[in-house]
């Protein structure tokens, strides 16, 4: 016990450097994402219902049904809390890194396959939209803990509540993104151009054009761009020395970790052997 000590005692005491916020981005970028793919398909709800409840004989271009539209929102919610339970147990299990990659994959292909979910009839794409976005929730239920659990982990005694604030305050970020990428893609002079629309009063059936279909595939698809592009830094972090130390019993891999990602010397001596008198 007194190597893992030896081992906590370092990490708390070490300055903050360079490495500290590489390890705030690479947080922090995923609570971005989190952030991101659960609240941008509010932003897609209406085109939903315009394009699959249309309403010919209704004077209001059309909306989703008060039921569906419960389902998809809050879907992946039911999936962050299933995703919460699994991985924070998996984690204890396997180690923070690995499943921090597992639940990145499971959100860049749950992301990229809520864009394109499909069906012959409106309830198949609903249905199938929801499929994918419980599991997206439930990969990020993995992932926004261990974010901050992580790093929380690399954190010295003076900087925690820093590092975690700093890392919280990317979900600002990410709903603002999910705005500005759903106002850049459905309200875009490019897409204005090349599809002249006509008011509703004038053509209803005309008012959502065939293309907006793949206005809202592409608004849940991104969410997939900010999670890869961290995939890489995530895989070169090492394992948290409180893991690596205290629950996998490796104090040598854990000094070796935390000298080498934060230039901290920790000197393992050899435990000392007691001699039993004849």
């Amino acid at each position: 016990m007194a190597r893992e000590l030896k081992v906590m005692n370092a990490l708390d005491a070490a300055k903050t450097q360079w490495y500290h916020f590489t390890a705030i981005v690479i947080a922090g970028m995923a609570f971005f994402t989190d952030a991101y793919d659960l609240f941008s398909i509010s932003l897609v709800t209406m085109l939903l219902g315009r394009i699959y409840y249309f309403d010919p004989s209704s004077r209001t271009p059309g909306s989703l049904p008060p039921n569906v539209s419960a389902s998809v929102n809050g879907v992946a919610f039911c999936g962050t809390l299933a995703g919460q339970l699994f991985f924070g147990w998996l984690g204890d299990k396997m180690g923070r890194k690995k499943v921090y990659g597992m639940t990145l994959m499971f959100m860049v292909i749950c992301c990229i396959a809520s864009g394109l979910s499909f069906g012959s009839r409106p309830t198949g794409v609903m249905a199938t939209l929801c499929f994918f976005r419980f599991w997206l929730g439930f990969g990020i239920g993995g992932d926004y803990p261990l974010s901050a659990t992580i790093l929380s982990k690399y954190a010295n005694k003076r900087t925690p509540g820093a590092f975690i604030a700093a890392v919280f305050a990317m979900q600002g970020f990410g709903n603002l993104t999910g705005g500005i990428v759903a106002i850049i893609i459905s309200a875009s002079a490019a897409f204005k151009a090349r599809f002249d629309v006509p008011a509703y009063k004038d053509d209803p059936a005309g008012f959502t054009v065939s293309q907006a279909d793949y206005a809202w595939r592409m608004v849940l698809m991104f969410g997939a761009i900010p999670a890869l592009l961290t995939y890489y830094w995530r895989m070169k972090m090492p394992e948290t020395a409180c893991y690596t130390a205290l629950v996998a019993k490796n104090a040598k891999q854990a000094a070796s970790d935390m000298t080498q990602v934060l230039n901290v010397e920790i000197v393992e001596e050899p435990p000392s052997r007691s001699r039993r008198r004849s």
